[in-house]
């Protein structure tokens, strides 16, 4: 068994692993970051990348890297009100930042680009097909991991801190004997592609819904990624009725995709996804914090997982990266991160909640096909309402910037 040692091992290679990775690196903190896969590329993983997000990779000098990315752009969230007609609810163009939309890359775009830069770092290591499967302990203190990778071998990376950015399941929490509080949800969400045609519409969301069911429609290069919303715990049911059904509810909430169904072969296309709201009460034990999902499971509801999860990186990495370097860490500067995003963390889930309880619920129960009737009102009758659903959707309450270590080339103002 390999032994090999870090300032800290990050478990898990998403947005949050990632960025925090490359934080520590320009740091100079020794990091490992084990990712279980080989590679980054599966499907249907949260690609919206939001303003906030955008004016920190300005800041790290990635920004003309990720606009060459291959991408769409999404300006406004709107509902539709009538035959053509809809209502901006959510409008970024008005909002004061670089980047005023949310774009649509492939996650696995994103990932590379991260690795590519902490690549250039020289106390940076990223070990693909590296799954973390436990945790070393001296005596109460974590102090590093056990990992097997994908060939059969096994060893341990012994580290001053852990970092636990697995994911919703995060096998580390566990492992860590960390339970987060979960949330009622009236939600699931099933994912699949269809064709994109040129008369597509790129530059909104608007959702549909009626029939007990949502439809939203995200425009990606080269297709469409939709997501279907209903009710939670019906995943057998809605599988059991087959393909054909499943096509024809579609059809029936967005007739507009009518024409491209058939592009669904079976029910193997369509990918479900168990929607959870959770948060742990304390994101740490002494040598090891959790961040991301691990910390926080969000709603799809905004897309603002990802922007989270790298804020808490960012966070983390501000914080911990001179302790880091010392070679020490104490729980209480663990705490420190808590500290920071639990107030975020709690109004954007909040927020997710009572949009369920206030819109998703009656369209599901059939009460409604949109917004309640006095949001769409004042919409209506002032639309600069619709910047403060755009900031809480593309900025957020307390948004972090890259720290001064970190900052690369010329950030634009």
């Amino acid at each position: 068994m390999d032994t090999d040692t870090a300032d800290c091992v990050v478990a898990g290679g998403g947005p949050a692993g990632m960025m925090l990775g490359l934080l520590l690196a320009r740091a100079g903190v020794r990091v490992v970051v084990c990712e279980k896969h080989d590679d980054f590329l599966r499907d249907f993983r949260g690609d919206t990348v939001h303003p906030s997000t955008l004016r920190l990779l300005d800041e790290l000098g990635l920004g003309d890297q990720f606009a060459a990315l291959p991408q769409t752009r999404i300006h406004q969230v709107a509902f539709p009100t009538g035959e053509d007609r809809q209502i901006v609810v959510g409008d970024l163009r008005r909002l004061h930042t670089p980047h005023p939309y949310i774009a649509m890359v492939p996650q696995w775009d994103l990932l590379n680009l991260l690795a590519g830069a902490a690549a250039t770092e020289p106390t940076f290591t990223l070990r693909m097909g590296t799954e973390v499967t436990g945790l070393l302990h001296d005596g109460d203190r974590v102090a590093g991991v056990r990992y097997r990778t994908t060939d059969g071998v096994t060893g341990e990376i012994r580290s001053a801190l852990t970092v636990a950015c697995d994911g919703r399941w995060s096998a580390v929490r566990r492992a860590a004997g960390l339970r987060p509080r979960e949330y009622p949800v009236p939600i699931d969400a099933w994912w699949f592609r269809l064709p994109r045609r040129d008369t597509d519409d790129l530059s909104g969301l608007v959702p549909a819904a009626g029939h007990g069911a949502m439809v939203v429609v995200f425009p990606r290069e080269g297709h469409l990624q939709v997501a279907y919303i209903a009710r939670k715990g019906t995943d057998a049911e809605l599988r059991s009725r087959g393909l054909a059904a499943f096509q024809r509810q579609v059809a029936t909430v967005a007739p507009r995709l009518a024409d491209r169904l058939d592009a669904l072969t079976s029910m193997d296309d369509v990918k479900h996804l168990d929607v959870r709201v959770n948060r742990l009460r304390r994101w740490h034990r002494d040598g090891l914090l959790c961040i991301g999902d691990a910390a926080h499971a969000m709603s799809p509801v905004g897309g603002v997982g990802i922007n989270l999860a790298v804020a808490d990186a960012v966070a983390a990495a501000t914080r911990l990266a001179g302790p880091l370097r010392r070679g020490r860490i104490t729980p209480a500067e663990l705490a420190t991160v808590r500290a920071r995003r639990a107030l975020p963390t709690v109004v954007v889930q909040t927020l997710q909640q009572n949009l369920h309880r206030t819109i998703v619920q009656p369209i599901l129960d059939g009460r409604r096909v949109g917004p309640p009737a006095p949001l769409l009102a004042l919409m209506r009758r002032f639309p600069p309402a619709s910047l403060l659903p755009a900031y809480l959707i593309g900025i957020g309450p307390r948004p972090e910037h890259a720290p001064e270590y970190a900052r690369r080339g010329v950030q634009p103002g």
